[in-house]
């Protein structure tokens, strides 16, 4: 396909998975690598010259090998280094790729609490989907989960997510969760028909949300999981032996660029596996 995947490239372990993970995905579909690093811009101070050097040195060298392993692997690769504060560099660094790539050092839940926002604040402001991948094994994972909530967002999820699967024989999961109205303690409990009527519901809009994919992807595997309770729970813990998670996110105006949908947010502050957001 010949397209341009942005890889985030730092020393940490995290970077060293999401550069794994988009040599794969490359050479898989014939696309290209551009690795950028990131390194803050002098700020005058006196002696800072040679700190300055050093940094960039030590990232050339980190960039020559990163560019050599993905080389190794037949992908064409291009590195580049960026100056200034990484979140608006990467975010720069998206326009014009099919797809920004950038690690995550979650590790899962028993490793401590959610990541902080400087990941979620590049995925809001990319000009292109973004795969955030997590510092976790996924070897031997397979399937593909999407959320779905029945917004027009939706529609570009479930657009990337069944090409996803499509492409790699994999099953596709569609996720859907409801939750009743708030009501006040005093209430004991719902009417008999209400927590019913709102599942059905639920279970409608996503089979309508999927219900023409079948003739698109005739030999798409397909499941669909309708259960009560936060979106982003349920999506992580049916992704949580998947390969892939797709969910979507609104387009944003300049005054909350860096914002995402709370569900998206939650999905990535978790992650249960690679997370790409779509929109």
């Amino acid at each position: 396909m010949n397209e341009k995947l942005v890889v985030g490239v730092t020393d940490a372990s995290a970077s060293r998975r999401a550069v794994d993970w988009a040599v794969e995905r490359a050479a898989a579909r014939g696309d290209r690598l551009e690795l950028v690093s990131i390194i803050g811009r002098a700020k005058g101070v006196r002696g800072e010259g040679p700190v300055i050097e050093e940094a960039l040195q030590l990232t050339r060298s980190l960039l020559d090998r990163e560019a050599e392993r993905v080389g190794a692997h037949g992908v064409p690769v291009e590195t580049r280094i960026g100056r200034g504060k990484p979140v608006e560099q990467l975010i720069d660094a998206s326009k014009g790729a099919a797809l920004l790539v950038i690690g995550s050092d979650y590790r899962g839940p028993e490793t401590g609490p959610a990541r902080g926002p400087h990941g979620i604040r590049i995925t809001a402001g990319a000009h292109c989907p973004v795969a955030v991948v997590p510092d976790l094994d996924l070897t031997g994972r397979t399937g593909v989960v999407v959320g779905i909530d029945g917004a027009d967002v939706s529609e570009a999820a479930i657009a990337f997510a069944a090409a996803e699967a499509d492409r790699s024989a994999e099953v596709l999961t569609a996720v859907s969760a409801w939750s009743p109205v708030t009501v006040p303690l005093g209430l004991r409990s719902y009417p008999d028909d209400y927590l019913g009527i709102m599942h059905r519901m639920a279970a409608e809009t996503l089979a309508g949300s999927v219900g023409g994919l079948p003739s698109k992807y005739p030999d798409l595997g397909l499941e669909l999981v309708v259960e009560r309770g936060e979106p982003a729970l349920l999506i992580n813990r049916v992704a949580a032996h998947a390969r892939l998670t797709i969910v979507g996110s609104h387009r944003r105006g300049a005054m909350a660029r860096f914002l995402l949908g709370s569900t998206s947010e939650q999905v990535l502050a978790r992650l249960a596996t690679t997370t790409i957001v779509v929109r």
